[in-house]
């Protein structure tokens, strides 16, 4: 950098500091001049079009601007709005790990766009593209205040084109209005823009974001301000049909099967900030597979939703109670069932519909009603699922909610038991968050019922958290009544207390290669309702993290545990393995280390690294991540999971394997191939999932899908295979 450079900093920081604590303002131009999508910006409109360019870093420092420029320009006209960005660099040699959608952001040179349309603080819209023009999209909820309120699933329809020059790119993005919500006559949003540099290791933002938060937390936004006031959003409607064939096997039944299935979902927008879903004969196909995850503890453990009908407005369903403790809303119960022997199995959806959005700045409310078919060979019956929601924002960025959910037989069933002929929560949270996020707190109330069942039955918690750039202090109370049910939720403990604090402390060194390292205690204790509120688990945690100015980091790990067992359990899951003793207390301690190499790099690793006691024995554990990049096409990944547990006779020693490679391929921004193995030994399993498609169209694809599953106790036997062709289509009627 010439000293010229560095002088035309260091006189626009201090000017910019002058003005830190005033959000930015940028402007939009209304137009009525067609623009050509080509990533150029060299029509007229874009030259007079206003432009700001005042980015912040927010990595590795967060008081001074960004090294490398970013300017960012924005239009409109009645049906999209435009946005056009130049991000200057070293060179054009830009990191762009994949051409696939949805790219990883940390691993990519791109610059994004936020949008909180109704300036409510809690909600916003992302659209983001990579040098290349690929494109990624994402919705926030909470405020964004934690890594959870970022949610990339989302998929809607929008438009982006690009150029790569000598020392910098430009991209331009067309989003319609119909695809996003927002108040009729708008004359402002709030908004912020940001920019993973990878070629600097610099992170920057619009508005300035301390390094304490999250990059798209929305107390941290500025101003778009329109010209004139917007028009009141087209409300199209979508028509999303599928048709799928499928052959398959099983061998182990030595059944054949050929089918042929077809439905689709409708989109139907309600004014300007609602939206009703309808589904018919829903395909929730098996074209993308969940990962396997070695399971060492005695509860169960939740995976993301990924089916789109779920996605929009998914915090409005999915948001209350604790993530960790009791969920009483979760999307993925719909659609599978245990059957006569316990099994959990696929159940099929007949339909159901979803209506969910803004009614207003401060009044959201979503409606879902969903109704699966049922499986007499298996005893599952039918039933309606359904929820009804409602949440007011109160204050600058807090909110209250109140929900009911109710599952329900559809009628009489002889293998159904009178306890289960419904199920019904209702409860009451509130969210109340400071204006910059520095006091955070969650209290809610949910009560459950059943047939015969009415007393007790509740859930609540109460949680604070005290969050700035040195200090993080959060206290969390949380109690799960043991007849609290919820058939449609996440509950891995019934008949808990947990009580837990946590105090980090983060230091940021002037000088030298670290940009800041912090040190992390952690102390959670659960006691049992049915032994008279025993302790039963008590975990002291404690972690010391390094976090280099290349993105790199070293973590040191202390993690010691009692657990009071009240059943036998064999933590290795073996065949004929004799359970360590219930009715018992263990203690045990482990030490780790973890580093987490420079993501952007061709080749990047992810290690973790425990020993210490494990209940009445020992335990190794070595988990990763390793990558290896050949940009922009081609990426292998390899996740591994090794432990050793070693029991004192007669309790099973076992090694736990767990190793999935994963290969993508980008033919081009339509086209992709990806295959996925994934074994492992303590589930008996070797599954291999290849999947080509094919982006023909704006969110349609057309997908080929080869599965193909192994039994891998003793010899190696095939289990189940599969091979399917599916088509999608989004139409614009």
């Amino acid at each position: 950098m010439s000293k010229k450079h560095i002088i035309c900093l260091l006189v626009s920081s201090i000017i910019a500091c002058l003005n830190a604590q005033e959000p930015p303002t940028i402007y939009a131009n209304y137009t009525d001049t067609p623009i050509v999508l080509d990533g150029k910006m060299d029509e007229d409109v874009w030259i007079k079009a206003k432009e700001s360019n005042s980015f912040w870093q927010y990595f590795p420092t967060d008081s001074i601007l960004a090294k490398y420029s970013t300017s960012i320009k924005i239009v409109y006209d009645d049906d999209n709005l435009y946005v056009g960005m130049k991000a200057e660099g070293v060179d054009s040699n830009f990191v762009v790990s994949s051409l696939k959608r949805d790219f990883f952001g940390p691993s990519t040179d791109n610059v994004s766009v936020v949008f909180d349309t109704f300036k409510d603080r809690i909600n916003a819209y992302t659209f983001g593209a990579s040098p290349y023009g690929v494109q990624r999209e994402a919705l926030v909820s909470e405020g964004g205040s934690t890594r959870n309120s970022f949610n990339p699933t989302w998929d809607v329809k929008w438009y982006a084109e690009s150029t790569i020059n000598d020392n910098h790119y430009t991209v331009e993005m067309s989003i319609p209005f119909s695809s996003i919500k927002f108040p009729e006559g708008s004359k402002s949003w709030r908004f912020q823009a940001y920019r993973f540099n990878l070629q600097s290791n610099e992170l920057s933002t619009w508005a300035r974001v301390d390094q304490s938060q999250i990059l798209v937390n929305l107390g941290f936004f500025g101003t778009l301000e329109f010209e004139k006031p917007l028009k009141k959003s087209k409300t199209p409607l979508y028509v999303i049909p599928y048709i799928n064939g499928l052959a398959s096997k099983d061998f182990e039944l030595n059944q054949t099967n050929k089918s042929f299935a077809y439905g689709g979902d409708a989109k139907i927008a309600i004014g300007n900030g609602m939206n009703l879903d309808v589904t018919v004969n829903p395909d929730f196909s098996n074209v993308e597979v969940d990962d396997i995850i070695a399971n060492l503890t005695r509860f169960e453990i939740s995976l993301p939703e990924k089916r789109q009908f779920f996605i929009d407005n998914n915090d409005l369903f999915g948001g209350y109670g604790s993530f960790r403790d009791a969920i009483p809303f979760f999307s993925r119960r719909i659609g599978i069932a245990k059957d006569s022997a316990g099994n959990t199995i696929q159940n099929k959806i007949i339909g159901g519909v979803r209506l969910s959005g803004k009614l207003d700045q401060d009044w959201r409310l979503g409606f879902l009603s969903i109704q699966n078919q049922e499986d007499l060979q298996n005893q599952i019956a039918s039933n309606n699922n359904t929820m009804l929601t409602l949440q007011r924002r109160i204050f600058s960025r807090s909110q209250i909610g109140v929900f009911a959910i109710n599952r329900q037989a559809f009628k009489e069933y002889d293998f159904l038991s009178e306890e289960d002929k419904f199920n019904t929560v209702v409860g009451f949270d509130s969210n109340l968050v400071s204006p910059d996020n520095t006091w955070s707190s969650n209290i809610y109330m949910h009560k459950s019922y059943q047939p015969g069942d009415n007393k007790g039955n509740l859930s609540s918690r109460i949680r604070v958290q005290y969050n700035t750039r040195e200090w993080r202090i959060f206290s969390d109370a949380v109690f799960v009544d043991r007849d609290f049910r919820s058939d449609l939720g996440f509950i891995p403990r019934n008949g808990i207390v947990k009580q837990g604090s946590s105090v980090e402390r983060t230091y940021y060194p002037k000088t030298g290669k670290i940009n800041s390292h912090n040190l992390r205690v952690f102390n959670f204790m659960w006691f049992s309702q049915e032994l008279n509120y025993k302790k039963t688990d008590h975990n002291i945690w404690s972690f010391y993290e390094i976090e280099f100015k290349n993105q790199s980091k070293l973590e040191l790990q202390s993690r010691k545990q009692y657990v009071f067992l009240i059943d036998a359990f064999d933590p290795t899951n073996s065949e004929d393995g004799i359970p360590i003793p219930g009715d018992k207390g263990y203690n045990f301690t482990e030490w780790g280390v973890s580093y987490e190499s420079n993501v952007s790099k061709p080749i990047s690793i992810i290690n973790e690294f425990t020993y210490g006691s494990f209940f009445n024995g020992k335990r190794l554990s070595y988990s990763g991540t390793g990558l290896m990049r050949i940009q922009p096409r081609f990426l292998l990944t390899l996740q591994w999971d090794f432990n050793r547990v070693v029991l004192p006779n007669p309790y099973p020693t076992a090694n736990i394997v767990l190793v999935s490679p994963k290969v993508e391929y980008t033919f081009s921004k339509k086209l992709f191939w990806s295959t996925l193995i994934q074994f492992s030994n303590q589930m008996d399993n070797l599954g291999i999932n290849s999947r080509l498609q094919w982006r023909f169209a704006p969110l349609s694809d057309l997908f080929l899908v080869y599965n193909d599953n192994y039994y891998t106790h003793g010899t190696i036997q095939p289990n189940f295979r599969s091979i399917n062709l599916k088509l999608t289509y989004w139409l614009n009627l």
